[in-house]
């Protein structure tokens, strides 16, 4: 309601470019409002394009914000043009290794695997990955879910003896890491 109220106070030439705006609307695209987000998304991509231009991180991360919260809508189709954009951009702009193209590999990876492309899943999967640990190293959070999301997608392909050590990994590690009792150790105990 704060975020809300703090936007209708916005003058209308920086509403659209506010981070305020894509960040209400990824915290009602995380609380599943998907329907309240759309438009806030949609709002802040066209004036990022319009102010910014097509290659500005700012709109980038506008364009893979509307490429994921359609993906959430299960619009699948119209949400691929759009992530690949922003990773292909990504790439040409920040590097193979900036953690926002990683982000994009992930969630292009992601909308594969809900298109029922396992193996381009598994590509982008494990592209992701390698990058978060070199980037962040084999502990970091997000390493760890991603080498669990790649366990978990080789075990749905069939390869459960390629699935098993990976699965096995992101167990250990989250348990020496977070400990037993937090949300994603446990989800690594069920995995």
């Amino acid at each position: 309601a704060q975020a809300r109220a703090a936007l209708a106070r916005l003058p209308a030439a920086e509403r659209g470019t506010s981070t305020l705006l894509g960040n209400l609307g990824e915290l009602l695209r995380t609380m599943s409002q998907l329907e309240e987000a759309k438009p806030l998304f949609e709002e802040a991509l066209q004036a990022s394009r319009e102010t910014l231009g097509d290659r500005d991180p700012r709109t980038l991360t506008s364009i893979n914000n509307m490429g994921k919260l359609l993906n959430g809508m299960d619009q699948l189709e119209e949400a691929r043009p759009l992530l690949e954009e922003a990773l292909q951009a990504r790439k040409e702009t920040l590097g193979d290794r900036h953690l926002d193209t990683l982000r994009s590999i992930n969630n292009m990876g992601g909308l594969m695997h809900d298109m029922g492309k396992l193996e381009e899943a598994r590509l982008l999967y494990e592209e992701s990955l390698q990058g978060y640990k070199e980037t962040l190293g084999n502990r970091h959070p997000y390493t760890l879910t991603l080498i669990g999301n790649t366990g978990m997608l080789l075990q749905e392909m069939g390869q459960v003896k390629v699935a098993r050590p990976l699965l096995e990994e992101a167990l250990q590690a989250c348990r020496e890491t977070l400990g037993d009792r937090h949300p994603h150790t446990l989800i690594s105990i069920g995995n």
